[in-house]
């Protein structure tokens, strides 16, 4: 068997009613003065406020920093840092979806360490150390929680991403009720976010691809392809609600253990150009990816594809099955409500040609697609997406 490392989160809680019980389950890690980053619309909802109040109720001095926006820019973390220095923070809270999670985790790392953010870019850069960090999940999508990666928008369009298991919190704090009534499109988006997560961790090209990331990979197919659908027609459906924020966590483990790739790596300019939110940006390219990916990976999509979709265990012969789950995953998107095409989402057909180009900077990802993928196969594909 061949050798491998898993790191994830060292705590973590599953739990309806959760968050407001913080203190409880991390006032300890957190120490007297605590930085909560969010944004300014969970803070209008007062979805933060029972935490806040309780650790407010356990003698914990509260920060709020909630001017977090989507595909966070560097200036953003830089003004989350200088509150926490003001505050004197010994602790870090990421409350929200990945963007105000993935602000915490650099915020706590830069507080704690007064590191370089230049130099932690890429994979296994950042040192540290940090200072404690406890991330709460509203959305059932990123698995941010459990993840060493953080993602900034650099200048007007590039991401960057610090990618170190410095930055793996130490509780994660799952509250399903917390995501009782979101929207209907974003369940959708971040839902479909999740499962490409568990796809790509389970066809990785990475060494580090595992059998736990692909056990865990499997598992939240299972649960994700199961009730993303009651999720997005019911938003008060409980059970459903649980069972995606578990399943992203799980897509999160396999993903941060067996890294994603060129889905994400295609993604990410069409995000960072448009300002597309994430996880739609990654449904827009996913049947396409797959498709050009099946000559080699097909074997596995073939795998997994009854764990997404039980009725595809009736399919015989991989190619076929593979195919089966393809189409699948793109009528999923059209049925929980998602636009399938770049042109959907007012994305002209002359943006492929740089969107290919940049999307050849992304390299940390495209290193683990089953198949060698160039600038020539990008715009391909986003021509077949467009």
């Amino acid at each position: 068997m061949q050798s491998f490392v898993f790191n994830t989160t060292k705590s973590i809680v599953f739990e309806n009613g959760a968050a407001a019980r913080l203190d409880h389950h991390a006032g300890a890690a957190l120490g007297p003065s605590c930085l909560v980053v969010t944004d300014p619309g969970l803070r209008a909802l007062g979805l933060c406020d029972p935490a806040i109040a309780a650790l407010q109720a356990a003698g914990i001095a509260v920060t709020v920093f909630d001017a977090v926006e989507a595909d966070p820019s560097r200036a953003t973390l830089i003004a989350a840092v200088e509150a926490g220095r003001a505050a004197q923070a010994t602790g870090v809270v990421g409350f929200g979806g990945g963007s105000s999670l993935d602000v915490a985790k650099l915020a706590a790392l830069l507080l704690g360490s007064d590191e370089d953010l230049d130099q932690a870019w890429g994979v296994a850069q950042a040192r540290g150390p940090r200072l404690p960090l406890v991330l709460v999940p509203t959305t059932a999508g990123t698995g941010s929680e459990v993840t060493p990666v953080s993602i900034i928008t650099v200048g007007d369009e590039e991401k960057r991403g610090v990618s170190s298991p410095v930055i793996l919190p130490d509780i994660a704090v799952l509250d399903p009720e917390l995501t009782l009534g979101l929207p209907p499109h974003i369940t959708a988006a971040t839902g479909v976010d999740a499962m490409v997560h568990a796809i790509e961790a389970y066809a990785s090209r990475n060494a580090n691809n595992n059998p736990m990331s692909k056990l865990l990979a499997r598992e939240a197919l299972r649960l994700l392809g199961a009730h993303i659908e009651t999720a997005v027609a019911d938003g008060g459906d409980a059970t459903a609600r649980g069972a995606m924020l578990l399943g992203s966590m799980l897509a999160g483990q396999a993903f941060a253990n067996a890294p994603v790739a060129a889905v994400h790596a295609l993604a990410y300019p069409i995000g960072g150009t448009f300002h597309i939110p994430h996880g739609l940006s990654n449904a827009l390219v996913l049947p396409h990816v797959l498709r050009f990916n099946a000559p080699d990976a097909g074997t596995l999509y073939a795998e997994i594809a009854a764990d997404a979709f039980p009725r595809l265990a009736d399919v015989e012969g991989s190619q076929a099955r593979t195919a089966a789950f393809i189409d699948a995953l793109a009528d999923l998107s059209a049925r929980v409500g998602l636009q399938t095409r770049l042109r959907d989402v007012d994305i002209p057909r002359d943006a492929i040609g740089k969107m290919a180009s940049d999307a050849m900077l992304q390299t940390r990802l495209l290193v683990n697609n089953p198949r060698a993928l160039g600038e020539a196969d990008a715009r391909a594909i986003y021509e077949a997406a467009w």
